[in-house]
């Protein structure tokens, strides 16, 4: 009797950013916030877990080699998603507000990939339940186009556009062991 050969899909990967690349990008969003904000007085840099918060830290980390420190935290959204019931369960990650909380400040949310919107409409949701921001600004890493919602980041490391098919997988250093981002397309089995 023979056994029918299980095919996998074919699976291509293309890297897009290297470490350099995406140092050389959050040292312009940076920049890019400072100048935006006439400096870090009255910011908050709040990432989403999990890549988020990495790549807020780094940026917290560059406007304090420029001038002070902007206040860090992070933004667990796990529960304000309308896509719960569609995806896999997921460990609750860590809300970490500063101490002088959001109210009357300018909170730069720090995603690593913006795609549908969907994600960042949760973290516009969860900071109802935190306070009152006079402000909210959206830095991610890439801006993969396809949004199903009106929201637009204000500070881009790399437009990618994509195809439907695609994948933008980011990998940072600190959970991932290297800094990298890529585009992976699955294709027909062979």
């Amino acid at each position: 009797m023979a056994v029918a050969a299980h095919h996998q899909p074919e699976r291509s990967v293309r890297a897009v950013l290297d470490e350099d690349d995406i140092s050389r990008a959050l040292t312009r969003i940076a920049h890019e916030i400072l100048e935006r904000n006439k400096g870090p007085k009255d910011v908050v840099l709040l990432g989403i877990p999990t890549r988020g918060v990495d790549l807020a830290r780094r940026i917290g980390e560059r406007i304090a080699a420029v001038e002070s420190a902007a206040a860090q935290g992070a933004l667990d959204v796990t529960m304000y998603r309308d896509d719960l019931r569609m995806r896999p369960t997921r460990a609750l990650e860590h809300t970490d507000i500063p101490d002088g909380g959001v109210d009357g400040k300018i909170v730069v949310l720090v995603d690593d990939v913006l795609y549908s919107g969907r994600t960042i409409r949760a973290a516009l949701t969860a900071l109802d339940d935190i306070g009152r921001p006079r402000a909210v600004q959206l830095a991610v890493l890439v801006d993969r186009g396809h949004r199903e919602l009106p929201i637009r980041a204000d500070f881009v490391g790399k437009n990618l556009p994509t195809a439907a098919d695609e994948r933008v997988t980011v990998h940072v250093r600190e959970r991932d062991g290297k800094d990298l981002v890529a585009i992976v397309k699955e294709g027909e089995p062979k």
